[in-house]
């Protein structure tokens, strides 16, 4: 029987694991040594100067940086109508209100045009997304927002080592938020990471990760504000060791394998339908292409079920969030979006992990180019 090829799988070494066991019996096993190493680790990774803070999530992340940021009530936060959720759950959550801009089809990513046109004298936040691991045109959106005196939080969930004009996400601009969940390039099991280089921003992002608390010299605790708890342990961070010494690694390997998909489906399949190409900066977290479901005689939902019987996961990232019923209630339309509605009703994910063989491709686009030639 064939086995089940997932659209994604952790890939976790041996010496990795046992790097966890030998926390587990260290006897510290909540934040400690090994956070502070993996965010050492991960500072000189990025470069420049970098400042790192790690944490119980990416959108722990990003919610933190927002409000270290000095974003709240009455505020607004331009947001990719292309995205997961959680990019725009952080600014309601801080009582801000997430405005929509579209996204361009093949790269999924905002552009500083389309953020533009929606900027208003409310705007105080961009977040642009590094959709599947292609960066967005940095330049020219922190070019606007310096223009509008306007902060910059790069949501990189999908972009760890992703590359922008040969400089590593992260190591340049305002601030950035990595994701380290199972089915990003490397992981913690859970966990995400804010990158930034302005000092002052260190003590409002620590006081948010860990009860508000300040200490003084002698080790007295006060609490300054009424802070969250997103502070990561240090057997997630004994994982996160492990993987981003594997990460430039992880990432060639997709790139592979992507060049593969690309090989084999750029001929039977209409440009729109695939990603957007790009030089080796991209970090190809997830390979989603385009299918015309309007036009096949099956349904999304049904296509993820006929290719789960050929033993292969799809993925589906992501609907466009306008579409979903909290923000629908907010008053979005998600027909005002028509790139991002596009997406979200045709996308599916193709599976992609370092640990896949060039076969594993083959096998994908066999079931995939049977199903859609009819």
């Amino acid at each position: 029987m064939t086995d089940f090829l997932p659209f994604t799988r952790p890939t976790i070494d041996e010496a990795t694991i046992n790097d966890v066991v030998a926390v587990l019996r260290s006897g510290w096993i909540a934040s400690g040594p090994k956070v502070q190493q993996l965010e050492s680790d991960l500072a000189r990774y990025v470069g420049n100067d970098s400042q790192v803070r790690v944490m119980t999530s990416a959108t722990g992340g990003l919610e933190i940086a927002l409000r270290a940021l000095g974003v709240g009530p009455g505020d607004e936060v331009v947001v990719p109508a292309m995205s997961f959720a959680a990019s725009a759950n952080v600014v309601v959550r801080v009582g801000a209100t997430p405005v929509f801009a579209d996204v361009e089809l093949r790269s999924r990513n905002v552009t500083a045009e389309a953020i533009s046109e929606v900027l208003t004298k409310k705007t105080r936040a961009l977040m642009p997304v590094h959709f599947g691991g292609l960066s967005a045109d940095m330049d020219s959106i922190n070019t606007l927002a310096k223009t509008h005196q306007l902060r910059v939080l790069e949501d990189a969930a999908h972009a760890i080592g992703t590359r922008y004009k040969d400089r590593l996400i992260g190591s340049f601009g305002d601030i950035a938020c990595f994701s380290f969940h199972p089915n990003k390039n490397v992981t913690t099991i859970e966990g995400g990471a804010l990158v930034y280089r302005d000092p002052n921003l260190t003590l409002a992002i620590e006081h948010e990760r860990f009860h508000g608390i300040s200490k003084d010299a002698a080790g007295n605790v006060d609490v300054v504000e009424a802070g969250g708890k997103y502070n990561l342990t240090d057997v997630a961070a004994a994982v996160g060791i492990g993987q981003l010494r594997m990460l430039d690694q992880f990432n060639a390997r997709r790139r592979e394998l992507v060049q593969h998909y690309f090989t084999r489906l750029a001929e039977r399949l209409d440009p729109q339908m695939l990603p957007l190409t790009s030089d080796d900066g991209h970090s190809w977290h997830v390979f989603a292409v385009l299918l015309p479901f309007t036009r096949l005689p099956f349904t999304r939902d049904q296509f993820v079920q006929k290719m789960k019987e050929r033993h292969i996961g799809i993925g589906v990232h992501y609907p466009s969030i306008p579409s979903l019923s909290f923000y629908q209630r907010l008053g979005n339309n998600p027909l005002d979006f028509p790139n991002a509605h596009r997406i979200g009703t045709e996308t599916v994910t193709l599976p992609l992990f370092p640990a896949m063989s060039i076969s594993d491709v083959d096998r994908v686009c066999d079931a995939l180019l049977a199903l859609i030639s009819f």
